[in-house]
């Protein structure tokens, strides 16, 4: 069955410029962008957020409240993407107290002052690095994990001592609006505030001048994102997407692969930056593969995963809703053999923007699906002859944030991660690897720079400033000219 044309959705009326002051949504001009922005770096010279009791009341009266809001961020996220409570609270808000549970406890020890090494040359003296924050930052997050790619970001700024100003997206309307109010009852404006709006505040939002900015989305805007830095000279960390692969070769256990790859696909409808975007499977295993993820999604989903009360996650949007329907089109030989749980066909639901998982069977490689990243539940499935064939079909396309390997061959799996430039990954899972705080979480060229999660996000909201401490009262002449020709032999020897 061939999907209906792409279709713009309704829009609503265009809102111009807003942020956040004690729940309420006012209406902005650049000039007050201006003053948010100098209000913030007004409160961050105070030197409150540098304390590190400070901070931690910060994060547990953030906790608190998302404690005390817990039901209506479930019903949220139920309104704006159907997800089901269990994956609701898994994917969003547990991650989010683990991570300020997280930072809390270790906050201290980060913080403190790190002692290093003085060579000889340099001594006496002592030689320490500071962690300090950066001042103003600015978050910009996507609507795919509304409540957990923006706090977590913020999370991570506000234990390293910022202010923080949040954009997030507004295409999950309930959960932009639910935020807001959590932000509001926690924060002053001055320390962390909201902005809110669409595509038509971000060119007023990016002239201002952070001390950083940290981006979620996809690279097309992340670009723009560090365009804009640029002119200020603003570090930037950039949390980007692409297609991310899943080798499985012979060795595999196919039952076990075809599970995860499932689950890690499906989770929120497969609207996440590292679900695995499409399968290099060895040729001979690849019709068991396939057949296993056949029965898997009806296992995980049942008949009909696209009635309103699937816990299958609905598509966010009309426009992306008729979009993966376009990838997903039977009628193009390009895609190869449209493969779902029962029957082998299209379907979907438009009134609950939910589509019936889709396994693409032996598409082209150049066909268009295997073009963009998907983020939806339309899996691509390519036949590879061997690990090595996989690494340079891998190796010809842009750096993926994510990458999966299914194989029991300790060799191949070394041959994958020394081959493959990557954000990161699993051997024998998916997704998993960004639920670690132990595990920085980032890309790499093609899908980002950067990383956060745990200290890896404390690094990253954090200047660390190098300081060498030198006694007064030993003052060797030899170091000033003129210059003896003594000089050059101890020279060389310091630096030997």
């Amino acid at each position: 069955m061939a999907g209906p044309s792409l279709q713009s959705r309704t829009t609503l009326p265009c809102r111009i410029e807003h942020f956040v002051v004690s729940g309420y949504t006012f209406c902005m001009t650049s000039l007050e962008l201006f003053e948010l922005v100098a209000k913030q770096r007004a409160f961050f010279s105070t030197g409150q957020t540098h304390d590190l009791a400070f901070r931690k009341r910060q994060l547990a009266s953030l906790k608190n409240t998302l404690l005390k809001y817990q039901d209506k961020i479930l019903e949220a996220l139920a309104q704006d993407l159907s997800k089901s409570s269990v994956e609701a609270y898994a994917t969003e808000l547990g991650v989010i107290l683990k991570e300020i549970d997280f930072m809390r406890r270790r906050l201290g020890f980060w913080a403190r002052p790190k002692l290093r090494l003085t060579p000889p040359a340099l001594l006496p003296g002592t030689s320490k690095v500071i962690s300090e924050p950066y001042g103003c930052v600015l978050v910009i997050s996507p609507w795919n994990y509304p409540f957990q790619l923006p706090l977590m970001a913020a999370v991570a700024a506000i234990a390293a001592g910022n202010c923080v100003i949040i954009k997030p997206s507004n295409s999950t309307p309930a959960c932009e609006q639910l935020l807001v109010a959590i932000i509001a009852e926690c924060f002053p404006q001055e320390y962390v505030a909201v902005v809110t709006g669409g595509t038509e505040i971000h060119h007023p939002l990016l002239t201002q001048k952070y001390n950083f900015i940290f981006y979620t989305g996809g690279a097309t805007a992340g670009k723009k994102v560090m365009e804009a830095a640029a002119r200020n000279l603003t570090p930037v960390c950039l949390e980007l997407g692409g297609k991310s692969p899943c080798i499985v070769d012979g060795t595999a256990d196919i039952g076990v692969a075809a599970k995860r790859i499932i689950w890690g696909k499906l989770v929120n409808s497969g609207q996440s930056c590292i679900a695995p975007d499409y399968v290099l499977v060895q040729e001979e295993r690849k019709d068991e593969l396939i057949e296993k993820m056949r029965v898997a999604i009806g296992e995980f989903y049942g008949e009909d995963p696209v009635s309103p009360e699937s816990s299958l996650a609905s598509i966010v949007n009309e426009r992306h809703f008729f979009r993966l329907l376009n990838l997903a089109n039977g009628n193009n030989p390009a895609n190869g053999r449209v493969v779902t749980s029962s029957p082998d066909s299209l379907i979907y639901n438009k009134e609950a923007r939910k589509i019936k998982p889709v396994i693409l069977d032996s598409p082209e490689p150049d066909a268009p699906v295997m073009q963009d990243e998907i983020f939806g539940p339309v899996l691509p499935v390519l036949p590879i002859r061997s690990v090595e064939e996989a690494i340079s079909f891998v190796q010809q396309r842009p750096e993926p944030l994510a990458l999966y390997l299914f194989s029991q061959d300790r060799a191949a799996q070394r041959l994958v991660a020394q081959s493959l430039r990557y954000g990161g990954g699993c051997i024998n899972d998916t997704m998993l690897h960004a639920a670690s705080p132990h595990l920085p979480f980032g890309g790499t060229g093609f899908s980002g720079m950067g990383s956060y999660h745990g200290k890896a996000g404390f690094d990253t909201f954090s200047h660390r400033k190098s300081i060498l401490t030198k006694p007064a009262k030993l003052d060797i002449a030899l170091r000033y000219p003129p210059y003896g020709d003594r000089v050059m032999g101890l020279l060389k020897m310091l630096f030997k």
